[in-house]
């Protein structure tokens, strides 16, 4: 249970990410991704420092993994992210993280020679299909006449580089100290970044930061970008990308949730019937994944006793 548990508090850290982003999105997406990123490397200074300096070698060693990661999961998606929250709606972008399971499984069965059985692949388009029906309260129809514009567009590139990046974590991770590689790759981010967040002021203007949009900035520099890192992190470490990716299904029901709590919007039932079939399509896939490692250990503990 221990990596669902941490998949559980990363999911519920990323659909704060979500609500927050959309309402600090008066910010452009540059200057969301460098300060939250800048509170992220504050925070992971005292305790990913020392790592980072014994291990340099190791980073020198492996700077192209190192950067695949960089680009992908710490830079490049959050951009993406902020910059798809500023075109199209936050239910949209729910929607769409939701195929983030798909696009992992297909890449890593292509990349990584990954095996999923039929069970694990109908409960991967359970819980897709089940988070499509939360976010479009049963009016799932809408999501293919609906207007698409350039938010979707850039949304669709979100996903997928965060579908290289699960599948990076799990082969190069393990080369780096963890808390000292988080540290490293922020720190680059920033540093490819503020070219970027120099230029966007330059056209747009130095925006204004108000309390609301400081409070913001600092909760996603803290849990989305430190805690739920390290948690997704961990859990992929553990388990496979397609395993750990599926929690993100999750995403839609935790936004509703959220969405219920805070800003008062109604619960139908129609999205609880698509709340249970996406709890329901990841636990089929996890319990088949456990039986899966219970009888590995099993062989192993008889070959043992003979």
């Amino acid at each position: 249970m221990y990596p669902y548990i941490l998949l559980m508090f990363a999911v519920i850290f990323y659909a704060g990410n979500i609500l927050v982003g959309k309402a600090i999105n008066e910010l452009p997406p540059f200057t969301i991704t460098f300060f939250r990123l800048l509170t992220a490397f504050i925070v992971l200074l005292p305790i990913g420092v020392s790592g980072a300096l014994r291990h340099r070698e190791e980073f020198r060693k492996h700077k192209k993994p190192l950067l695949i990661m960089t680009v992908t999961g710490i830079a490049l998606f959050n951009i993406l992210l902020y910059g798809a929250l500023q075109f199209t709606t936050s239910t949209k972008v729910a929607v769409m993280e939701g195929a983030i399971p798909v696009v992992t499984v297909i890449m890593s069965a292509y990349m990584l020679k990954e095996r999923l059985n039929i069970s694990q692949w109908s409960g991967i388009l359970l819980s897709m299909a089940g988070a499509v029906w939360v976010v479009m309260n049963g009016n799932v129809l809408e999501l293919a006449t609906s207007d698409w514009n350039v938010g979707d567009v850039i949304m669709v590139g979100a996903v997928i580089t965060w579908a290289v990046y699960t599948i990076a974590v799990k082969q190069y991770m393990p080369l780096f100290p963890f808390y000292g590689a988080l540290l490293v790759m922020s720190g680059l981010s920033l540093i490819m970044l503020l070219p970027f967040l120099l230029i966007e002021w330059f056209v747009m203007g130095i925006p204004a930061f108000t309390v609301p949009t400081v409070g913001g900035l600092l909760y996603l520099g803290i849990f989305p970008s430190v805690l739920a890192l390290i948690f997704y992190n961990r859990a992929v470490e553990i388990l496979n990308p397609s395993q750990a990716s599926i929690f993100l299904n999750f995403l839609p029901v935790i936004t509703m949730i959220g969405a219920y709590f805070w800003l008062g919007e109604t619960v139908t039932v129609t999205q609880i019937v698509g709340a249970l079939a996406v709890i329901g399509g990841v636990l089929l896939t996890t319990r088949v994944k456990g039986k899966r490692n219970s009888v590995k250990v099993n062989n192993k503990q008889s070959k043992s006793e003979a």
